[in-house]
């Protein structure tokens, strides 16, 4: 036996526990289709891809088979879905098949009623067979492979031999009438209702759509039938308008309009239709608890929690209540979370059950893979920078942008202060463009003639209103942590390319070589290839280099060996590159990439070593600092 573990995430089949309170609308339609008054009955439940219709079936299915009937009588329940049928047998036939075979198997034996329910059913599904035929032979003829007429009077000769009736049995002309006697039977007595759930309507092709429909309303509408029928209202009735393409008739409908003819003709088939209501934030929140909580529960320790939500929902109450369910269990991550991405996800999927958890499903996997890969950002941060990237896709399309540029930690601090963080005393500087901040560092002479001025990254000074709400969701500062690894994860799952467009095509190979994690890779860029380049183009690398040693840590010791290549064969720039390394936030400086510096590098670097050195905190990157510094301060 193979051993198994679970991988967290959550089946997309529906569920039997109501995790949503669903039983209201159920019973509503439960309580519709035991009314005799109704009889017989096609109602609809109506509600978005998603929004959880085919639960509602499997809430209804359990609430009828569990009905305490006396004197033997029974429900019989007949699921059907049209989405799955044969497109070579007809939408009509199999739907009369399905519920004809049912009836076959509740057929009761009485003394004295001849075998009259058998003797219809075999004549009723003559009739099938017979319409059946006539399908294939369609079919086939397209093929041009029409069947001959023995092929088609076989299809159709069940035993009956030289029956001389048996031409009464082809075609569908006179089955309403035969079924309603069938479903009158003394071998059906104990019937009290057969109850046809339609699941997956709206998703068939439009023929389908309307044959079911008429099948439902044509063949099938007698006594003790009930047809439950599931799908997209507004799906529905656009098939409808493809088989009834006539404008509007003079009927007028409640709002005052002209409706049209496709809306009469669904009125005429379904009673009335029970809306499947979208979730409120209460219900949003509610759900997104129950499916974690799910999915580390047993169902005997779920319940009370799914009850004490339905209450609460009665009840106007809230979530705050829910931990003292079971005050042994902690569940304060669960709601943690919830309370986090409700606002976003109640308003950007619109309430729908099935987005939510293919949300959630996405986050699981998501970290999942991230934490395979090393990349060690805190769950709650992943979860924030998927709701950027699944909800938010042109927003989160400029922050990848930020990356490609290295201007991510600098616009993500300015992101967040526009959201309403104040900026920290070390940001002040690094708000300011990086030359700016250390124009007093840096040789007239040389900013002068500095061509990477024109391309110097500025934070934005207008962020869309989402992006600013996603920059307040906690957790709120994401400046402080290294994103680079799980954008660059994110970037290569959507087969985005992270291109800096503010370096020049002709320097773009050679700067992905400096900060390749190879060794080989680095070293194929050599000392003369670094010698050619242009004081201009040496400068735009510098920048670049540096850029990255700011925003990826990880990319941090290869783009310092980049900066101290570039300024050893280009010293002129050697101002240009100091002003750069100090725009590196000291609290960011890996030791390892210090570890690269000898202190015979001070006589270019030496005011960088300094400035780092008096801004860093006694620790790991002080000490690696000391033997560069002049003085300890």
């Amino acid at each position: 036996m193979t051993a198994t573990r679970s991988s967290g995430l959550w089946s997309d089949e529906p569920t039997k526990d109501d995790l949503l309170s669903f039983d209201a609308v159920a019973d509503t339609v439960v309580d519709a289709v035991l009314d005799d008054t109704l009889d017989p009955l096609a109602i609809g439940v109506s509600g978005a891809w998603g929004s959880g219709k085919t639960t509602i079936l499997r809430l209804i299915e359990a609430d009828l088979d569990g009905r305490q009937l006396p004197h033997e009588q029974k429900i019989l329940v007949i699921r059907t879905d049209p989405w799955r049928y044969d497109p070579t047998a007809g939408a009509k036939e199999t739907l009369i098949g399905e519920v004809l075979t049912k009836l076959a198997g509740e057929v009761k034996d009485i003394e004295g009623t001849a075998g009259k329910a058998k003797t219809l059913l075999t004549k009723l599904r003559n009739r099938v067979d017979w319409s059946k035929a006539l399908q294939v032979a369609a079919k086939a003829s397209l093929a041009l492979q029409l069947p001959s007429v023995d092929d088609l009077t076989s299809l159709v000769k069940k035993g009956g031999g030289g029956d001389s009736k048996e031409s009464e049995s082809r075609g569908l002309a006179e089955f309403h009438t035969e079924f309603e006697d069938l479903m009158d039977s003394k071998e059906l007595t104990h019937l009290v209702r057969v109850v046809v759930l339609v699941d997956d309507l709206d998703r068939c092709l439009y023929p389908t759509v309307v044959d079911t429909l008429e099948t439902i309303r044509l063949f099938l509408a007698v006594p003790k039938m009930a047809f439950v029928i599931a799908a997209d209202e507004k799906r529905v009735a656009d098939a409808l308008r493809e088989r009834f393409s006539n404008g509007p008739t003079n009927e007028q409908a409640p709002d005052g309009q002209h409706e049209h003819p496709a809306d009469l003709y669904l009125h005429k088939i379904v009673q009335t239709t029970v809306p499947l209501p979208a979730l409120s934030r209460f219900d949003t929140e509610a759900y997104m608890v129950l499916l974690q909580l799910k999915a580390r529960l047993e169902e005997a320790q779920l319940m009370p929690y799914v009850e004490r939500c339905a209450a609460l929902r009665r009840e106007a109450g809230v979530l705050d209540d829910l931990p003292a369910v079971d005050t042994s269990l902690d569940i304060s991550a669960e709601l943690t979370l919830a309370s986090r991405l409700t606002p976003i996800l109640y308003e950007k999927l619109r309430g729908n059950p099935r987005r939510i958890k293919r949300f959630l499903n996405d986050l699981r996997v998501r970290q999942s893979v991230a934490s395979r890969r090393g990349i060690t950002l805190d769950a709650d941060i992943v979860a924030k920078l998927m709701v950027l990237e699944v909800l938010l896709p042109d927003d989160f399309a400029k922050v990848l942008e930020w990356l490609a540029k290295g201007e991510l930690r600098e616009q993500i601090r300015a992101l967040e202060t526009a959201a309403g963080r104040p900026p920290q005393p070390e940001e002040e500087q690094l708000a300011q463009p990086a030359e700016a901040a250390v124009a007093d560092d840096i040789k007239p002479k040389t900013r002068a003639k500095s061509s990477a001025k024109a391309t110097e990254p500025e934070p934005t000074s207008s962020f869309t209103d989402d992006l600013i709400r996603w920059a307040k969701l906690t957790p709120s500062e994401l400046s402080g942590e290294d994103l680079a690894p799980y954008l660059f994860l994110a970037a290569s799952f959507s087969g985005k390319p992270l291109l800096d467009e503010g370096l020049p095509a002709r320097l773009r190979d050679v700067a992905a070589k400096l900060v390749s994690s190879i060794r080989a890779q680095q070293k194929a860029v050599t000392d003369d290839d670094i010698g050619i380049l242009t004081e201009a183009d040496a400068e735009v690398l510098v920048r670049h280099l540096a850029l990255a040693a700011r925003d990826r840590p990880t990319e941090q010791q290869a783009a310092m060996l980049g900066i101290m290549r570039i300024v050893k064969r280009h010293p002129q720039i050697a101002d240009a590159a100091c002003g750069r390394l100090r725009a590196i936030p000291p609290s960011d400086l890996e030791p390892g990439a210090l570890l690269l510096f000898k202190p015979e590098d001070r006589a270019v670097f030496g005011e960088v070593f300094d400035h780092w050195f008096a801004a860093v905190p006694e620790g790991p990157v002080k000490n690696t600092l000391k033997p560069l510094v002049k003085k300890q301060i």
